[in-house]
Formats: C-alpha cells, sequence, structure tokens
C-alpha cells in the first residue's frame, strides 16, 4: 500500500520589523546555504579570535570586524533589496559618493583604484541587542532553532547520572559519631 504525504514550501518572505523598516528574509533557504553562510560567519569570528559569547576586554576593532560579521551573515539571508539597505559600503571621491558595494572587501577593492578614495560603512545602523536578537531569529528560521554544532559527536546526549536520585542522605562525622556508628 503506497503512502502519500504533501509538504508545504514557504513562499512569503520572513519579515523583521524594526522600527518603520521591515527587513525581508528569504522565504526558503536550502540548508547548504544557511550553513555556508553560518560556517563563513564563524571563520571569520574565529580568524579574530574571539568568542561571540565573551566579548569582554575585546578591543573595539575587534568588535567593529564581529557586528560587520554578523551583519553580512544575515545580509546572505535576506532578499536583495533589504540585503542592500542593511549592508552597503559606499566609495567616496571628491565628496561624492561613486558607488555602493555589498562587502568592505568590494569596496576597499573599488577605491583602491581611484585616486584619493574612501569607503564608508553606510548600511543601516543598529544596536548591538538587536542584531543578536536577528541573529538568534535567523537561526531559529533557517537552522531549526538550533546552532549548527558541527560534528554530530558534538552534540551526544550526556551519560545518565550514577545511582538513584534524591535518595541520598548526607549526615556529618560528628552527627555519626553521636548517632552511636
Amino acid at each position: 500500500m503506497s503512502q502519500r504525504r504533501q509538504f508545504t514550501l514557504n513562499t512569503q518572505p520572513h519579515v523583521a520589523e524594526i522600527g518603520d523598516t521591515e527587513l525581508l528574509f528569504q522565504p526558503e533557504v536550502m540548508g547548504d546555504e544557511f550553513l555556508d553562510a553560518y560556517e563563513d560567519l564563524q571563520e571569520s569570528q574565529n580568524r579574530l579570535g574571539v568568542d561571540v559569547n565573551n566579548l569582554a576586554g575585546t578591543d573595539p576593532v575587534t568588535l567593529r570586524s564581529v557586528v560587520r560579521s554578523l551583519r553580512l551573515f544575515l545580509a546572505r539571508l535576506m532578499l536583495p533589496e533589504s540585503a542592500a539597505e542593511f549592508v552597503r559600503w559606499e566609495v567616496i571621491e571628491g565628496g561624492k559618493v561613486v558607488d555602493s558595494f555589498g562587502t568592505p572587501e568590494e569596496a576597499d577593492e573599488h577605491a583602491a583604484g581611484l585616486k584619493n578614495a574612501t569607503v564608508r560603512d553606510a548600511g543601516m545602523r543598529l544596536p548591538d541587542r538587536v542584531l543578536v536578537e536577528l541573529l538568534e531569529w535567523a537561526v531559529e528560521l533557517y537552522g531549526g532553532g538550533r546552532r549548527p554544532t558541527g560534528s554530530s559527536t558534538d552534540s551526544a546526549p550526556a551519560s545518565p547520572t550514577l545511582g538513584t536520585r534524591g535518595r541520598a542522605v548526607s549526615r556529618s562525622k560528628a552527627s555519626t559519631r553521636a548517632a552511636g556508628r
């Protein structure tokens, strides 16, 4: 006897409302797209030598790089129009914007070919807490609610505890001697 099961794909973009701005995220992201973007995020943070769960004492230049990597990760999951609003680096020559790019590397490369050009981060400015909330939301949407951990052995269940739970009684040596035991 054959079985039939219907699968539904999301067709409407996910929407992140930030103040008056709506950022549109892809309705569906194939697993490898999400994992590739997440892997790039982790690699950039490893290159920086930071633990994003403990940024205390990290210098401001490194923190800016961490924030930039988070923004680039999120932009990869957005629809192109939202990504262009969220991350954008402008090349300025003679006080005028001559071009804009989706990554700082592209902007730096273009500016290097111009005389006295500079690069300015012209993307959407957000508090760090909002970036972290967006990151968590994106991981929930596309990663099944869990951050990828690497190999499956990294997330193996904990070993069971030995003995029975809740039955141990602790007595000090003095109370044991007083009881004559």
